[in-house]
C-alpha cells in the first residue's frame, strides 16, 4: 500500500510561445520553496493553457503535515491563560491573578477542611511569633533573621535532599567562620565567602549537588548585593556624581522588610539561580509575609486535591494557589503538606496503590478528597 501523500498545487504557466527559460516570479517562488526539492510532474492542460504541478512528498513530510493543532476550551476550568515574561518579570509572576481564570478550587472552605484534617493528625502549625536563630546544623527553608542568609541557604537547599543541604551548610560555616555583626550574627560569614575564590565555595557545597553552578550564583548574588548597598548608600546620603564607596562591612538585604510581598517576589527572582519556589520560601519564612511556597509535596497534594489541573507545573500551582489559599493558612498548609507527604505511607511518592504494602497501610485521612491519578506520581500496581 502506498503511504505517500500527494498534494496538488496549481500555478499559472507561460504561454506556449514564451521561451522555456523564461519564468514568472511566481514560478520561481514555487521551484525555490525548499532546498530539498520534492519530485514533481507537470501535466499540461492544453485546453486552458494552465499547468498542474503534482508534488509527491515523503512519508516523513506527510507525518509533519498531518500534525493536529490542539484546540483549547476557553470555558474549561483547565484553561490556562498565557503567562508573559520580560526583563522586569523573568519568571512570569502574576500577582493577584491566576493563570486559570475559570478554576474556582480551592475555596476557602476547602482549605480550612484540609488544614483541620492534617492538623488533627500532625498537630496545628502556626508561624512562630519570634524568628528563630540561624542554625549551623540545618540549612532550613530560609527561616532565619538575615534576608541574605535566608536567600543563600535556600539556594543551596535547591534540588537536593535536605540532609545533603544540611551537610553543605555545615561545611560552609566551618570553612568561612561566623558573622560577628548585623542581622546575620552567629550565622555564616558571607563577606568572607564574597572575598575568596569561587572554587573554594564550590568544593564546600558540592555535597548538595551542582556545586559549581550554585557557587557561581552565590558569588554573583553577593556582588550584586554589594553594588546595591553602595547605590543605596549614595542615595541616602544625597550625594550626586561619582565617588568611591567602600565594600560594605556587612552585606544584607534587610531593606526588603519594608517592601510589599509582591515587590519582594519581583526583586528576589531577579537574582541568579533564584526561581519562584526559592523566592516564595524567603518571602514566607524570612520576610514573614503570607506566600504559598510550592515544593514537591505541596505540588503533589494540590494536584491530587484538584486545586490545580492535573498537568499544572509547580510555577502555575504557585500562581494559582497563592491567589486562592487564604493568607492565614499559607504557612500552616505548606508545612502540613510536607509533613504528611513524608509521614503518610500512601502519600509518599515511591508507594504504589494496589500493592500488598498499600492494602495493609493505615488509611490516609485525606483519602476521600484525593484523586491519586492526578499528578502522575502514583499508578495502580
Amino acid at each position: 500500500m502506498d503511504t505517500s501523500l500527494d498534494n496538488t498545487v496549481e500555478v499559472n504557466t507561460p504561454n506556449d510561445d514564451d521561451k522555456d527559460e523564461e519564468h514568472t516570479e511566481r514560478d520561481r517562488r514555487v521551484t525555490r520553496s525548499s532546498s530539498k526539492r520534492p519530485n514533481t510532474e507537470t501535466d499540461k492542460n492544453l485546453d486552458s493553457g494552465n499547468g498542474q504541478i503534482i508534488v509527491k512528498t515523503s512519508k516523513k513530510a506527510a507525518k509533519v503535515t498531518a500534525t493536529k493543532i490542539a484546540t483549547v476550551d476557553r470555558d474549561s476550568p483547565d484553561y490556562r491563560m498565557p503567562v508573559r515574561r520580560g526583563r522586569n518579570n523573568p519568571m512570569g509572576l502574576t500577582p493577584g491573578f491566576s493563570p486559570y481564570p475559570n478554576r474556582q478550587a480551592p475555596t476557602s472552605e476547602a482549605c480550612e477542611d484540609v488544614y483541620r484534617i492534617l492538623a488533627a493528625m500532625h498537630g496545628k502549625v502556626e508561624q512562630p511569633k519570634e524568628m528563630p536563630k540561624a542554625s549551623l546544623e540545618k540549612a532550613g527553608c530560609g527561616e532565619v533573621p538575615c534576608v541574605l542568609d535566608a536567600l543563600l541557604r535556600t539556594l543551596i537547599s535547591g534540588n537536593t535532599l535536605m540532609a545533603m543541604a544540611d551537610r553543605a551548610i555545615r561545611n560552609v560555616a566551618q570553612e568561612y567562620g561566623l558573622r560577628e555583626h548585623g542581622s546575620g550574627v552567629g550565622s555564616i560569614n558571607w563577606e568572607k565567602v564574597a572575598s575568596e575564590p569561587e572554587e573554594k565555595l564550590a568544593q564546600a557545597i558540592k555535597v548538595s549537588g551542582n556545586g559549581n553552578q550554585k557557587a557561581k550564583h552565590i558569588k554573583l548574588i553577593l556582588d550584586m548585593v554589594a553594588l546595591e548597598m553602595a547605590q543605596l548608600a549614595m542615595e541616602n546620603n544625597g550625594t550626586g556624581g561619582k565617588r568611591e564607596v567602600a565594600f560594605p562591612e556587612t552585606l544584607n538585604l534587610d531593606h526588603m522588610h519594608t517592601v510589599t510581598k509582591d515587590e519582594a517576589m519581583a526583586k528576589l527572582v531577579q537574582y541568579p539561580g533564584i526561581g519562584i519556589k526559592s523566592a516564595a520560601c524567603v518571602t514566607l519564612f524570612c520576610l514573614r509575609m503570607p506566600c504559598f511556597a510550592v515544593d514537591t509535596h505541596v505540588h503533589r497534594f494540590c494536584r491530587w486535591l484538584g486545586w490545580v489541573p492535573e498537568k499544572a507545573n509547580a510555577e502555575d500551582c504557585f500562581r494559582h494557589c497563592d491567589v486562592k489559599v487564604p493568607d492565614h493558612l499559607k504557612y500552616g498548609l505548606h508545612q502540613l503538606f510536607i509533613r504528611h507527604g513524608q509521614q503518610c505511607f500512601k502519600c509518599r511518592k515511591a508507594t504504589r496503590p494496589g500493592t500488598k504494602e498499600w492494602r495493609e497501610a493505615p488509611e490516609c485521612p485525606l483519602e476521600h478528597l484525593l484523586d491519586r491519578g492526578k499528578g502522575g506520581d502514583h499508578r495502580d500496581g
